[in-house]
Formats: structure tokens, C-alpha cells, sequence
């Protein structure tokens, strides 16, 4: 009898164990529910931080920005999922505001680097820092032990995921830059 209970205490342990497990599309099916409506928690708050001129499109363009700082236009487009046409005419209100700034890089005359001004750098610091400090009020509640895990399971996501731009532009392949101006007639 004995030897029957302890048996039974060790399937007992290896069933609560096998189910600590997380299958990987439990996981996956986790972050899909998750990551919206952390995402939408952050735009709130970077948004009424922002200031009232930038639209969402704007924000995150900015945000990009702040991370891939001398970045292509190409590269800006893939990220948004915006026609270069389109993302044109964004960057270009932006730069009227203020907020980015065109560069040519010395040695390849055929693209724009595109970076933060001194204003959209104090913008987009002041709407994170914003949402850094709404975040942290809402973790502080949680056992250390959890908030830890929270940042190596971010930290590794980020790490699998993280967007990279394509390598080539397609405007260096080109021989010559075209213009993006329609000739007057």
C-alpha cells in the first residue's frame, strides 16, 4: 500500500510538472492575446504625451526614429507598411514640424538619412518616460520574481523578432537618383 501511494505521489509530481510546461502554441497563442492590448496601453499613454499635433502614424515613425536613427526612407516604409510615395508625404510633415531632420550621406548621394531633431528626440523621450513611469506602476503590484520573468521573457522575444530593415535600398541600386518632382512642361 505504501509503495502504491508513493507511486501515485510521483505521477502526481510529474503531471503537475509536465503541465508547467508550455507547449509553443500555448505560448504563441499567449503573446498574440497579450501583446495588443499591452501595445494599446502603451499608445494611450505615449499619446496623451505626445503632444496633440502627431498622429499615431507620426508617433511611431518618430519612435522608429529614436532606434534606427539615419535610416532610409525605404526602410521607414517597410517598417510602417506605407508606400514610399506615402511615407514621403509623412516625413515631410514632419520635417515642416520640426521633428526630423533630411541628411545626405557623405559618399552615397543617392539616398536620404533620415534622423530625429532635437525636438523629436525631447518628444519621443517624454512619451516613453511617460509610458515607462504608467508601466511601472502597473507592474510594481507583481512579486519580484514575476516582474523578472516579464523582462527576460521580453528581452528574449525582442531578441527572436526584433524588425530588421531589408539590407539593400532600392534607390543605391539605382545608376542614378530619379526625381521624385514631376518636370514642369
Amino acid at each position: 500500500m505504501l509503495k502504491n501511494s508513493a507511486d501515485n505521489c510521483r505521477m502526481q509530481q510529474l503531471q503537475s510538472a509536465s503541465h508547467g510546461i508550455p507547449s509553443a502554441e500555448g505560448c504563441a497563442d499567449e503573446i498574440l492575446d497579450a501583446v495588443p492590448a499591452v501595445l494599446q496601453f502603451i499608445r494611450a499613454q505615449m499619446r496623451r504625451h505626445s503632444g496633440p499635433d502627431l498622429s499615431v502614424p507620426q508617433f511611431r515613425t518618430l519612435a522608429f526614429l529614436n532606434r534606427t536613427p539615419g535610416t532610409s526612407l525605404s526602410a521607414l516604409a517597410e517598417f510602417l507598411g506605407l508606400s514610399l510615395p506615402a511615407t514621403s508625404r509623412l516625413v515631410e510633415g514632419l520635417v515642416r514640424k520640426g521633428f526630423v531632420e533630411r541628411r545626405i550621406p557623405e559618399g552615397n548621394r543617392r539616398i536620404v538619412a533620415l534622423s530625429l531633431s532635437t525636438n523629436g528626440r525631447k518628444t519621443v523621450h517624454a512619451a516613453r518616460k511617460a509610458a515607462e513611469i504608467r508601466l511601472a506602476e502597473v507592474v510594481a503590484s507583481l512579486p519580484a520574481r514575476e516582474r523578472a520573468a516579464i523582462q527576460r521573457a521580453m528581452r528574449t522575444l525582442r531578441e527572436r523578432v526584433q524588425f530588421q530593415p531589408k539590407e539593400t535600398d532600392p534607390l543605391q541600386s539605382l545608376p542614378f537618383r530619379p526625381s521624385l518632382k514631376r518636370r514642369k512642361q
